[in-house]
């Protein structure tokens, strides 16, 4: 039996990832169907499992061991591959293969549903299995986002084609997807995009270069490119699905330069790709694809969200596990009130982000049923969860690393490597300052904010006073401020982008966090009253007025039990298998 130790040096190994996170379980009950829930639960616990054991190792190892690009055999035929390390090809299958995570939301079976699943669903098992393995969630992203486009606006005859391989579980048979956008002139400025497609027996080709290509070997990449002679910026970009192959089985005419020396997600392969002659499909009408691949843009901004929200779980709760069994000056630390601070300012913001993702997996869900209200909101809440929680992941993470100690800095342990994914959030799909910028341009083109506020005040109703007045009152500054920072009220303050969009992410989770309280003061009554006073801290930490130069508040009575159900350990009854 495995079981967390409390060593000289605390070791979680052995701690089942779900059963240790109470508060999981039960904000489940508020976001998944009730029918769901009872097929899910065994699921999140059999990848909880796994997550605190198995797949911490196959991680480590497949850190250590990055994949290699072979471009010739032995006999100098050109094979342009990537060899995989064992490790990383057994995550694939836990993650593709067992647990459907790639197909779930477009296709029945997973789990013997009949239909597929809804958002939560996915983004619950994504949470869990982020804490042991970041690498492969790029991947798994944009298998599911690429997925999601074809069906959207892909002809019948290439969702005919492709869709079966792209959800299957079969590894053999599997297609992995990808996204190739980004260039050396076109990186967050995607209208820059120099990518030719040229009309060629009557298909098309792809001339260019791609700078910075995740999962360069995949099956089918979904590719931005100019045809020949249409205008310039975005309004001129088309979308294309690219095969690996061809038809006959060929290699299709594009070639992986080089593979990236990545700071972090270094068990899987990104690269440099030169396309000649590439055969492409046009995916939709031509001239649309910057509309569409926003779409695409959009899920992975979300999957990069809770993914980050999933490493700031896993870097609390290893610093709870730590400050529980770590002792120094006679006192374990989790005893100590300066601890117990840097802790609860760890929590906090994981808990934004956790309730964030999750509200924002809902209203998807409503959005895909055609509800625009709620597509206006899932307009803005995407940039605003890729904006702050990504950025919070880096700093909690960090902070993690430190409560461990010296033996955090140290790669036989994970949180080094937690540390260096989780600086790729806030990069990927939109540095932060272009982020923030997306946030004002939804609230002045597309009264995104306005939508956000009208659902923020329906979830209030629901929240008893007074801390329902408190939030709503500063939702109205919130509001004023986001009008006046993005030019709906005169000229805009776009310097000022990153402050509005935090206020805005702010108030938003504190929001939602005393919704959750709300929903669930019948059924988890002492979780319900930790919901709502993390709103409250978020409304004195985040959004108060603060005198630097102030004596501190005594640390609040509640404080110490709301870190004991942060997180708990537990002993499963025995070790995850494959």
């Amino acid at each position: 039996m495995t079981r967390p130790s409390a060593g000289p040096v605390p070791d979680s190994r052995g701690t089942n990832a779900y059963h240790a996170d109470p508060a999981f379980a039960a904000l489940l009950s508020v976001y998944l169907p009730p029918d769901l829930h009872p097929v899910l639960e065994p699921q999140l616990a059999r990848m909880g499992a796994l997550v605190g054991d198995r797949l911490e190792q196959l991680a480590l190892a497949a850190d250590r061991n990055p994949p290699v690009l072979v471009l010739r055999d032995r006999t100098g035929t050109p094979v342009q591959r990537i060899d995989k390390h064992p490790a990383y090809e057994a995550l694939e299958r836990h993650a593709f293969g067992e647990f459907g995570l790639a197909a779930m939301s477009h296709r029945g079976g997973v789990f013997g549903q009949a239909e597929p699943l809804p958002p939560v669903a996915k983004y619950a098992l994504v949470y869990l299995f982020v804490q042991a393995e970041f690498g492969l969630c790029c991947p798994l992203s944009m298998t599911d986002s690429l997925t999601r486009t074809l069906r959207r606006f892909g002809s019948e005859d290439l969702i005919a084609r492709y869709l079966d391989r792209l959800t299957s579980q079969d590894m053999d048979r599997l297609f992995q997807g990808a996204m190739f956008m980004t260039e050396q002139a076109a990186g967050s400025d995607v209208g820059a995009v120099e990518t030719v497609a040229r009309p060629q027996d009557g298909g098309w080709r792809l001339y260019g270069d791609k700078w910075f290509c995740s999962n360069p070997d995949a099956a089918l990449a979904m590719v931005l490119a100019r045809p020949e002679g249409a205008e310039s910026g975005t309004r001129g970009l088309s979308l294309f699905l690219l095969p690996r192959h061809l038809p006959d089985g060929r290699l299709n005419h594009y070639r992986i330069i080089r593979l990236k020396d990545k700071l972090g997600t270094r068990s899987m392969a990104s690269g440099e790709i030169v396309l000649d002659g590439a055969e492409a499909y046009l995916v939709g009408a031509a001239g649309q694809g910057f509309k569409q691949m926003t779409d695409m843009i959009n899920m992975s901004r979300l999957a990069n969200g809770v993914r980050s929200a999933g490493l700031m779980r896993r870097a609390v709760g290893e610093a709870l596990h730590i400050s529980r069994h770590r002792r120094a000056f006679g006192a374990r630390l989790i005893d100590m009130p300066l601890m117990r601070r840097q802790l609860a300012k760890m929590l906090l913001a994981a808990e934004q982000g956790r309730s964030m993702v999750f509200h924002t997996a809902r209203v998807l869900e409503a959005a895909d049923r055609g509800d625009a209200d709620m597509a206006r909101v899932l307009r803005i809440l995407t940039p605003l969860v890729k904006f702050r929680a990504c950025r919070d992941a880096r700093r909690v993470t960090g902070d993690a690393m430190e409560v461990r100690g010296g033996c955090g800095y140290i790669e036989e342990w994970s949180d080094a490597r937690v540390l260096r994914d989780a600086h790729l959030g806030s990069i990927w799909e939109g540095t932060s300052n272009i982020v923030a910028l997306d946030v004002l341009r939804a609230a002045r083109r597309e009264g995104a904010f306005d939508a956000l506020a009208a659902h923020l005040r329906t979830c209030l109703a629901e929240v008893e006073a007074p801390l329902a007045e408190q939030l709503g009152a500063t939702l109205d500054r919130v509001a004023a401020l986001l009008r006046a920072v993005s030019g709906q009220d005169g000229p805009a303050e776009t310097a000022e982008a990153r402050r509005a969009a935090s206020a805005a992410y702010h108030i938003a989770s504190a929001v939602f966090l005393a919704w959750e309280g709300a929903r669930l003061a019948g059924s988890h009554a002492a979780i319900a009253t930790d919901r709502q006073r993390l709103a409250g801290l978020v409304l004195t930490e985040k959004l108060g007025p603060r005198d630097p130069l102030a004596p501190a508040e005594p640390e609040p009575d509640w404080l110490p039990d709301l870190l004991a159900r942060a997180g708990r350990d537990t002993e499963p009854p025995q070790t995850a298998t494959e």
